[in-house]
């Protein structure tokens, strides 16, 4: 069998996860898949696969193996691209995937790309979901939280914290938190995709990390409603720059505990291969990567100082 289309079906096998999901994407039977797979270990004489009725799984071997087939695949379209398609302008459709909570800094961008490049086209789709990026076909995924997934390439595009806080009316109804465990005490509007649960994580006026761990009557993905909730001082919000800067502008929600900085976090791009990078993706990263610094304000927001409770 020919090596090279050997070793592009054993990368897609592991990519895919499995032998069927590789022959739909390669248009090839399955059968044809696990011949390509068996050519290459009887050559290395060595198994690269686990194979059982329900999973599948790198050997050792296989591990080292896929990595240095990746990176030899890559070289070669790199070296297709090199002789045109390098050079061209960004064209064809561009799959997003991002956390709806950013998309009021992501939609401008957006729509500068489609401007700039009119051969190219965008799907954004919205969500809080961990999608699969291969198997669903996205491009580029754009997300405030960390992912687990590590084989995927990570770009960072800018540090954010929340901010502790609450509006005027909470504080008018409860005592101020004057500790971090404190907040044990009352009623937290908690993010269904922070990373560590229900324990908040601080930074504290020893610069050591502190933590607390919080409950309330409001769990959810969606950081507007975490936002509306707050405005109406049912509870205390760790709250995103990007989502609440104008609300601390204005005085709608105020700060909590000062000395006590919520840990940073980072808005990520995230795609699949680091070396086959197409075009398309490359000037959206690049374009995105120049308007996030004219946001800065949206994550991380001057806030005032924190007003004293009522009664105090």
């Amino acid at each position: 069998m020919d090596r090279l289309t050997s070793l592009t079906v054993f990368a897609r096998v592991v990519d895919s996860g499995g032998f069927s999901a590789a022959a739909r994407r390669l248009n090839m039977s399955t059968t044809m898949v696990s011949n390509h797979v068996q050519a290459l270990e009887d050559r290395l004489g060595a198994r690269l696969l686990n194979r059982t009725t329900r999973k599948m799984s790198l050997t050792e071997v296989g591990k080292t193996y896929y990595e240095r087939c990746t990176q030899i695949l890559a070289d070669l379209e790199q070296a297709d691209e090199i002789a045109g398609a390098l050079q061209s302008a960004p064209r064809g459709t561009l799959r997003l995937y991002t956390s709806v909570h950013i998309v009021r800094f992501l939609a401008p961008v957006v729509a500068e790309f489609l401007s700039l490049y009119p051969d190219a086209s965008v799907q954004l789709m919205m969500g809080e979901r961990m999608v699969d990026m291969v198997e669903e076909g996205y491009d580029l995924a754009i997300r405030s939280t960390p992912v687990p997934d590590s084989s995927l390439i990570v770009r960072q595009l800018t540090k954010w914290r929340h901010v502790l806080c609450c509006s005027p009316s909470y504080l008018e109804a409860h005592d101020s938190p004057r500790r971090l465990a404190d907040l044990a005490n009352h009623n937290c509007l908690r993010y269904a995709f922070y990373p560590f649960g229900d324990e908040w994580r601080f930074i504290g006026p020893d610069q050591k990390p502190a933590a607390v761990r919080v409950s309330g009557n409001l769990l959810t993905s969606s950081g507007e409603t975490l936002r509306t909730a707050a405005l109406r001082g049912l509870g205390i919000f760790l709250a995103p720059g990007f989502l609440s800067a104008d609300d601390f502008e204005a005085g709608r929600l105020v700060p909590l505990l000062p000395d006590y900085r919520p840990v940073e976090l980072a808005i990520n791009a995230l795609y699949p291969h680091r070396h086959l990078v197409s075009a398309k993706v490359r000037a959206f990263l690049e374009l995105l990567s120049a308007r996030i610094l004219d946001h800065r304000r949206w994550f991380n927001p001057t806030v005032p100082a924190p007003a004293e409770a009522a009664g105090d």
